[in-house]
């Protein structure tokens, strides 16, 4: 039986103890040498996977390749240091090339930086505020269904630099970009497409070979390599690299590709060639996708915590996650770092590499440091079409297609409307849109799932084991299933019309466990009903919830009275009953019209 490491719950875990919550555990339970040498080559490997993918996700973005890198090396060194999750590798992802791309082509990289700092605050409060649960209330068609939409619009964006498509603007919008590709198709270069295809073959023919080497190891410097080549011995050929694609200026020397340089503290709304100016109407503009980025980093890094969870029989602390994701992502706009969430792709290399610790995720950030000082001029040599056949491999793994279609398949309508929804909207407008309708959506589904399962209905009581005898004048009402805004009112609905000669009513409430603002509205408009008839209501078997929420609104009156069994409920009852049969409750008759 696999065994569970656990961190503690996070609800009862004091808030001091919250940051560095893994690492303390680790510590806690011992840290050996041994531990530490499976950390060290896990995090070699995964940051050999991480390096070429930060390169590649920042140039889909649309920033130089050098921010992905300084995001790998300070938010994944900060998250790992301070998180929640034992195995979990923070880095720029595939899912915020939707949000961040916008965001530059509007602010430029000030405001990108700037957006990102947001998001982090955001994530540190939702942290301590001690949201990080609330992802499991997220359905399951909803993260599907923007999930595929995400990688849909990655694996399109990416047409442009497979082709080599030279584009004479650079739109804002996603369907604007699938426009001005299409206007551009005629500066296709066949060259540019069979280095993307050959780089796009020898990823998916790798892991079938062995998975002792990560792939794109292999694949990305082969790629290099024979663009070099042919380049040199083929007339006319040409394909775009990262050194002639991205230039840095230092010390008045422009440098093509990467910079050898490790990355340097600088103010984030100074950054570009557009300064931002810190006005509240300026952070205003940019809250809203601070709010996305905040979102989605919680969402990603929680479900790839969740994850390796699964794969490595621990257990995160998702609040200690998001404090750490938070402050990850405080900290690296300042040394020119972009956004950053846990990633799911390399958070399961790292396992499978044999990590321990968030030790191995801090060594997969000095791995990708070490590249960038030692390797930088050779990274420049990698062809723009060769990464982006590596982001269309990302894009297709993460859209999970089979698992779309499935749901597709077995799904109740009701979830895969949900599912479709949102992802249409997040393909044709953003994610923000299809996550925030979608939840829209789920929720009423859920609101009508739960009315259908709430109701009240007259219950039988004369055939049960107790042989009860019902007094005359007594009806008895079950109510089953939660008493909240979606169902309340229907359940009570069964209570506007009791039967002429009734003057109790019992109401059954063993089964309602929950009520909520709007179910306690509804019974006390069904108990006011019931008492201007002149008619006893009494509540029986009370669970303790309901019960503190009727206390509290001081509806236990003389009529409304409360009992902890149906047989105390007929005993007062039927006392009820008989004193009013000898004349000491003087009861006004029902209205005629009640049937």
């Amino acid at each position: 039986m696999a065994h569970t490491r656990h961190l503690g719950s996070a609800q009862t875990m004091p808030l001091r103890s919250l940051p560095a919550a893994a690492l303390r555990a680790v510590v806690r339970e011992g840290y050996g040498l041994a531990s530490f040498k499976q950390d060290l080559l896990a995090g070699l490997v995964v940051g050999v996977v991480a390096l070429p993918l930060s390169m590649a996700l920042a140039i889909a973005v649309g920033v130089p390749p050098e921010r992905g890198l300084y995001t790998a090396i300070v938010a994944g060194f900060v998250a790992a240091l301070l998180g929640g999750s034992r195995t979990q590798v923070t880095g720029p992802t595939a899912a915020f090339i939707v949000i961040l791309a916008p965001i530059y082509a509007k602010f430029g990289a000030a405001g990108l930086l700037v957006s990102g700092l947001l998001g982090g605050l955001i994530l540190v409060a939702m942290g301590l505020l001690r949201l990080g649960r609330l992802i499991q209330f997220i359905p399951h068609p909803v993260t599907t269904g923007f999930t595929a939409g995400i990688a849909t619009v990655i694996a399109s964006l990416q047409i442009k630099d497979l082709l080599g498509l030279r584009l004479s603007s650079n739109p804002e919008h996603f369907s604007d970009k699938l426009v001005a590709m299409f206007a551009a198709r005629g500066t296709a270069s066949r060259w540019e497409l069979l280095i993307g295809a050959l780089t796009l073959a020898l990823l998916l023919a790798l892991p079938r070979l062995t998975r002792r080497v990560p792939a794109p190891l292999i694949a990305l410097p082969a790629a290099a390599v024979l663009a070099w080549a042919l380049g040199h011995w083929l007339p006319g050929f040409h394909v775009a690299t990262i050194a002639e694609r991205f230039h840095t200026e230092i010390d008045g020397e422009l440098v093509n590709g990467i910079p050898q340089l490790p990355p340097m503290p600088d103010l984030p709304w100074l950054a570009g060639s557009q300064p931002l100016s810190l006005s509240f109407s300026t952070l205003r503009q940019l809250l809203p996708g601070a709010l996305a980025i905040a979102m989605l980093g919680a969402i990603e890094s929680l479900l790839s915590a969740v994850v390796a969870d699964g794969m490595a029989h621990t257990k995160h602390d998702p609040d200690a996650e998001l404090i750490a994701q938070g402050v990850g992502n405080v900290v690296a706009p300042f040394f020119g770092g972009i956004p950053a969430t846990g990633a799911i792709a390399r958070t399961a290399t790292n396992i499978r590499a044999g990590a321990r610790s968030p030790v191995a995720s801090m060594v997969h950030a000095l791995t990708v440091l070490s590249a960038v000082l030692l390797l930088a001029p050779l990274l420049g040599y990698l062809p723009m079409t060769a990464l982006a056949a590596l982001l269309l491999l990302v894009a297709w793994n993460m859209s999970e297609a089979k698992h779309f279609v499935h749901t597709l398949r077995v799904a109740p309508k009701s979830d895969v409307a949900v599912l479709l929804t949102c992802y249409v909207l997040t393909v044709g407008f953003d994610m923000v849109i299809g996550v925030s309708v979608g939840m829209v959506l789920a929720a009423f589904l859920f609101m009508r799932r739960m009315a259908e399962v709430t109701e009240a209905r007259l219950a039988d009581v004369s055939g049960d084991e107790a042989q009860r005898e019902l007094p005359p004048g007594v009806s008895v009402y079950e109510i089953s299933g939660p008493l909240f805004f979606g169902a309340a009112q229907k359940a009570m609905a069964a209570l506007e019309v009791v039967a002429r000669d009734t003057r109790v009513v019992i109401l059954v409430m063993d089964q309602v466990h929950a009520m909520d603002a709007t179910g306690l509205v509804a019974l006390e408009s069904a108990l006011e009903s019931l008492r201007s008839h002149k008619r006893l209501a009494i509540l029986c078997g009370v669970c303790p919830q309901p019960l503190a929420l009727l206390n509290k609104a001081k509806l236990l009156t003389e009529h409304v009275r409360s009992c902890a069994t149906l047989d105390e409920a007929l005993a007062l009852a039927l006392q009820h009953t008989e004193a009013r049969g000898s004349g000491r409750h003087q009861l006004a008759p029902a209205p005629s019209e009640e049937r």
